[in-house]
């Protein structure tokens, strides 16, 4: 990402967040992100995952999140399991 010289980011990709997570007719998963330079609108673009490419970024996710503590309306998959006789355990 290039930065101006006032150290603002020339450009800038973040998802929309008022568009989830979305099958397409295709099966595929589609993700929409919107794309900013200098402050203005550029585009719109698709993140599409097939379902494997989507539960291999899910995992990769998983373990790096694996430290951090999980917000409250964090999903199941987030939330400590507790096994009898043993500790929490992801």
């Amino acid at each position: 990402m290039s930065h101006t010289e006032d150290g603002e980011q020339d450009w800038r990709i973040a998802p929309v967040p008022s568009r989830s997570l979305r099958r397409e007719q295709d099966g595929q998963l589609a993700l929409t992100f919107q794309i900013v330079r200098h402050r203005k609108h550029v585009a719109l673009a698709p993140l599409l995952l097939t379902a494997a490419e989507a539960e291999k970024l899910h995992a990769d996710l998983c373990y790096a999140l694996d430290k951090e503590p999980a917000p409250d309306d964090a999903p199941e998959c987030r939330k400590p399991v507790q096994y009898s006789g043993s500790r929490d355990r992801f």
